[in-house]
């Protein structure tokens, strides 16, 4: 089987350009635009359905690439019911700064289910070490940025983003008190060199909107 999710994963990167783009008909998490700015919108995201996969690695780039290749092993048929489960966008890493020992960190990859699956997610193998997650619906501040999203870049991109809502009616209300946690989107396969798309997530408390409810933070399993 490791050797076949092997071969599997560069098949994944010989071909996700197609996989990833918006334009092939991708699935991705539904959400309404409540407000925007020229560098930030905020999102009314709808109750929905992802899988997820944890990781205490230091680095982002290395969380993400380890969860990621859990995750597509799942939708390759490494579930209960050997299901094949399409491809779906964004790959969503979730940041939780502080969340261990010697400040370190803590990350969630995840993937968002097809409509087909959203109620009932296929069980994942034991060995992936997958956790389906059901998300109450949520408003979520995003700063979209281009480019490849690594270690260098996103801790900017989030500060930027809590920079332009300081500006803001929203500047003391994400959630999660006192721990600042992000999430980073990224769209595209790593074989698509220009046009990238990116956004860095923070939610936003349910009471600085009216259209928002109450907020629950995005929460590394």
């Amino acid at each position: 089987m490791a050797r076949l999710s092997h071969f599997s994963f560069i098949v994944l990167a010989a071909f996700s350009p197609v996989l990833f783009s918006p334009s092939q008909g991708i699935e991705s998490p539904q959400f309404t635009v409540l407000h925007t700015e020229s560098d930030f919108e905020l999102r009314l995201y709808r109750e929905c359905s992802w899988v997820s996969a944890t990781s205490r690695e230091m680095s982002f780039e290395r969380a993400t690439r380890q969860g990621f290749h859990r995750l597509f092993q799942y939708i390759q048929g490494a579930n209960l019911n050997n299901s094949r489960i399409a491809m779906t966008a964004p790959v969503l890493t979730s940041i939780h700064p502080d969340a261990g020992p010697l400040h370190s960190f803590a990350y969630a990859v995840r993937l968002y289910l097809p409509e087909k699956f959203q109620a009932a997610p296929p069980v994942p193998l034991p060995e992936l070490d997958l956790q389906p997650e059901t998300w109450a619906s949520r408003c979520v501040a995003v700063r979209r940025f281009s480019g490849y999203a690594r270690d260098g870049n996103i801790v900017r991109e989030a500060e930027a983003l809590a920079a332009s809502l300081g500006r803001t009616p929203w500047a003391n209300s994400t959630a999660g008190g006192g721990s600042y946690a992000y999430s980073v989107a990224q769209y595209d396969s790593p074989f698509r060199y220009i046009g990238r798309v990116n956004e860095v997530w923070v939610e936003i408390d349910g009471s600085a909107h009216p259209g928002c409810p109450a907020a629950t933070v995005l929460q590394a399993s």
